[in-house]
């Protein structure tokens, strides 16, 4: 039997080497693929939890992003306020002088100029400091995304208060530049108008698009002008000298004024301005509403663009509005601007820039 086995083996020695190779290299062939397999799923597990940690920290920072507009309102209102000081005003017709026709005319362009600033400087400082906070989120995610702090930072803490004061420009002479921009825009449309003369609220809207155009497009400077400083000695004053976090901190201005010299900024902007004044007249049209009482009125949205106010009665419902627009509790104007898609899109863009490693741009 063991004869016929050993000769059955001799006549069929080359089919079981060549059958023992070819289960050798499938079982060698079965653990490389199985290997190559587990360092796959390893490394998507890395990098999927290195998404959600990036995720979560862009959340994060869009909270922070939020809370630092809110907190930044009552300085910004403070600032116009400083330097369109209506008060003043109503407190000397309480008088009754008797240039009190000069001190209505004086109410009337004080009270429209600072409303608009207001939402101007509202939306710019939503989308500066949504710019601003993202770059910094996007360094300070590289700066924390190995295992150890790198050796050498790109944005530590004093890097951060020397960018992030540069919003001082909207609050401070960029503020003041947008004023006297919007004042003679203001004076240009309303000068004409009487005080006893009557206004609907399609009337109302309509000024508030004249004025717009004329800051907006028949100004010799971009709405960015008012937010930043556009030259490079300003920023470099604003970077402070010349050590390595001055110099950080004058690279960050830098990128942040390329963002927002960028189309797509200009985008965000107008989106933002378009909300902030259809919200104004919103919050305008509750006092063009008929009276309950008033039988000749439809109560249907038309009858909002047939109820007309004389411009006296309007000058203190627009001059009140500031308070609800640059309002410490947030309410329906800011809550618009930070849930507004075009904000939260580019912010996407903006971080997603900046914490990208360099080499994986190129």
């Amino acid at each position: 039997m063991f004869s016929s086995l050993w000769n059955f083996v001799k006549r069929h020695k080359r089919k079981f080497i060549v059958t023992g190779a070819v289960v050798g290299g499938v079982y060698f062939l079965s653990k490389y693929a199985q290997s190559k397999i587990r360092e796959l799923q390893e490394k998507e597990a890395t990098e999927y939890i290195a998404q959600a940690r990036r995720q979560f920290h862009f959340e994060s920072n869009q909270r922070t992003c939020n809370m630092t507009v809110v907190s930044m309102l009552p300085p910004l209102r403070e600032a116009i306020i400083n330097q369109l000081n209506s008060e003043s005003l109503t407190a000397i017709l309480k008088t009754r002088p008797a240039n009190k026709v000069d001190i209505w005319e004086d109410l009337k362009i004080m009270s429209f100029t600072r409303t608009i600033v207001a939402v101007y400087s509202t939306c710019m400082l939503v989308v500066l400091l949504r710019v601003q906070l993202n770059i910094i989120g996007g360094y300070l995610y590289l700066d924390n995304s190995v295992g150890k702090p790198p050796a050498s930072p790109q944005a530590t803490a004093e890097v951060q208060q020397q960018y992030l004061s540069s919003i001082q420009h909207l609050l401070g002479d960029g503020l003041t530049q947008l004023i006297t921009v919007v004042k003679k825009s203001v004076q240009n449309s309303l000068d004409g108008v009487s005080l006893k003369q009557s206004l609907s609220l399609l009337e109302l809207e309509q000024q508030l698009s004249w004025i717009r155009a004329e800051v907006e497009a028949g100004s010799e400077h971009p709405l960015t002008w008012y937010m930043m400083a556009d030259n490079e000695n300003a920023l470099a004053d604003q970077a402070c000298g010349l050590t390595e976090n001055d110099v950080l901190t004058l690279r960050l201005l830098n990128e942040t004024r390329d963002v927002l010299d960028s189309p797509n900024f200009s985008v965000v902007l107008n989106s933002c301005l378009q909300r902030g004044f259809s919200r104004l007249l919103d919050n305008l049209a509750e006092f063009f509403r008929p009276s309950l009482d008033d039988s000749t009125s439809s109560r249907s949205p038309d009858s909002l663009f047939v109820v007309s106010l004389p411009l006296a009665k309007i000058i203190p419902i627009v001059n009140g509005q500031i308070n609800t627009i640059c309002s410490e509790t947030p309410g329906h104007f800011v809550q618009d601007l930070l849930m507004n898609d075009h904000v939260k899109e580019f912010a996407a863009i903006v971080y997603e820039s900046f914490s990208t490693p360099q080499e994986l741009q190129k």
